[in-house]
This record gives C-alpha cells, structure tokens and sequence, in this order.
C-alpha cells in the first residue's frame, strides 16, 4: 500500500482520494469532540482516549512497523510539545464552554492559518476563487458559533474565556495540522509516522487524568469510561490517519479547509446526540460552510 500511495502523491487520483480522507477525517473529528465533550468531564475523557490509543499503537510501531529514520526524533519530539499544549488548551475550553459555541471556534480559527503556513512551509498558493471559498466557509463557521453565542442559555458565565482558549486551541490546530504534515512527508513509510505518533503522544494525557480523576467527588464508571476511550481511539486512528494521508497526497491547505466541515457534523451531533437546538439560520449558516469547502476544493 505504501508503494501505491507513492505513486499517486501529486496526481489526480492522489487528489481525488485526498478530498474523500478529508472529509472522512471531518466526520471522525466531530464524532471525537463530542465524545470529548460528552457528560464526562473532557479531561478524564481525553486520558481515556490517548492510553487507549497509545495501548494500540505499541504493538504495531514496536514491532510491525518500519522504525523512524534518526532525523524524525526531533520532529516527533516538536509534535509531541505541540499536540499536548494543544490538548490542555481544548479540554480547558470544553470545561467552560457548550460544545456548539466551542468547536465552531476552534475549527474556524485553524484553517485560515493553515493555509497561511502552508504557503510559508510547502509554498502553496491559493487561486481567488479559492480565497473567496475559504472567506465563505469562515464567514459560516464564525456565524455559527456567534448564533449560538446569542441564543445559548447554559454556562453563559464562562462562556468569555471558553472563547478565549477556544481560538487559541485554534491557532494550535493551524500549527499542529502544517508541522504534522511537514513531518509525514519527511518519512519514507507515512504509516511509521502516523503509528509512532499515536504511540508516543498517548501517554501525557493519562497522568493528568489521573490527578484530575483523584479530586472529583462524583467519578464516571470505569466500564463507560474504558468503552468511551477505546471507542475515541478507533475514531481518532481513522480521523488523524485520514488528514495525515490527504496532506501528503495534496495541498496541507486543501485539506486543512475540507476538514473543517467538521464543524457541519459536529453542529448536527450536538442536536441529534446532545440535544442542543437547531434551527433554520443555523442550518444556513452550515451550507454556507460546505459551500465554502466545495469552492476551495474545486476552484483551483
């Protein structure tokens, strides 16, 4: 498979199956918010979550995967800093704020930058047409998150410094999403990159859970919480895996802007699962979000 995706790297088809693991990340990425989110509290979840994924990973990068070239060291080392700063500032905006107000924040701040960083790390460019779909998207992400801003009744006291970390997690999407492709392109086996990541990044998270888990009054059931970090494992192998793969196949900014239609999937799971209001400008300001990808994908 490694071989095969070799081939495609720059081409059409590379371009084509780029655009579907974009959108399957997007999907996988709300499914992980609201499960970071939940009626667990979103530290003790995300720790369930990466010694889950870290417990998976062990075997395989150990032992069936390629070991990483001695250059990657420090290139993990970078990512490791990077995705843990990232993870403490989401579980800190998650505690504060509802997810609908939250997420749309985080993922409309990242792309943008993205696309910024991949024009100073890869030299990408963008087409017009292409910035006008990026301004479209963002203009429904934004919108989005101010809608439900207005109209939220829960939490409203924290609701300033949930939107404060919430576009600094953002920031730190941007800064993740072009370093971890600048590194899955610096490796000759793409899956070395992503199995050891997921082996060396899952193991920080749990000890903070575990403190955290020492003070709580009311703790959730071990069973519940193990299924709910196997289940975000799974997820999060095939969200991470997925965008990792669309940014060596394509452009890092193409990618980075589909996946934010996440944001689309995650407003629906908070009505369908969490049970949070819905409403006719809020489905507007959804398609202006798919639109916005759609000219981006296709206006180059």
């Amino acid at each position: 498979m490694t071989d095969w995706l070799a081939g495609i790297e720059g081409t059409e088809a590379g371009s084509r199956l780029a655009m579907i693991l974009a959108l399957t990340a997007a999907f996988l990425h709300a499914v992980f918010g609201a499960l970071q989110k939940g009626r667990v509290d979103p530290w003790i979840t995300r720790g369930a979550m990466d010694l889950s994924y870290g417990l998976i990973a062990a075997p395989i990068a150990l032992f069936v995967m390629p070991w990483p070239e001695p250059h990657m060291w420090p290139i993990f080392a970078v990512v490791f800093v990077i995705h843990t700063v990232y993870k403490v500032l989401q579980a800190m905006a998650y505690s504060r704020g509802a997810f609908t107000v939250v997420y749309p924040v985080v993922r409309g701040t990242g792309p943008l930058f993205t696309v910024i960083g991949a024009y100073l790390l890869f030299g990408e460019t963008f087409t017009p047409v292409q910035w006008a779909g990026v301004a479209v998207l963002l203009s429904g992400i934004y919108g989005l998150a101010l809608y439900n801003l207005r109209y939220l009744v829960d939490a409203r006291d924290t609701l300033v410094p949930a939107l404060l970390f919430a576009v600094v997690t953002g920031l730190f999407v941007a800064l993740y999403t072009t370093y971890d492709a600048y590194g899955i392109r610096a490796t000759a086996n793409p899956f070395t990159f992503i199995f050891w990541f997921f082996f060396i990044d899952g193991w920080i998270m749990p000890v903070v859970a575990l403190v955290r888990w020492q003070t709580l009054a009311q703790r959730p059931a071990l069973g519940a919480l193990a299924f709910r970090g196997v289940a975000g494992a799974l997820i999060a192998f095939g969200s991470f895996g997925s965008v990792m793969m669309a940014t060596r196949l394509d452009k890092v900014g193409e990618a980075a802007v589909l996946r934010e239609t996440s944001t689309v999937f995650a407003a629906l799971i908070g009505w369908l699962v969490l049970r949070e209001t819905v409403g006719p400008r809020r489905i507007a300001l959804m398609t202006l979000i798919a639109l916005g990808a759609v000219i981006v994908e296709f206006g180059g």
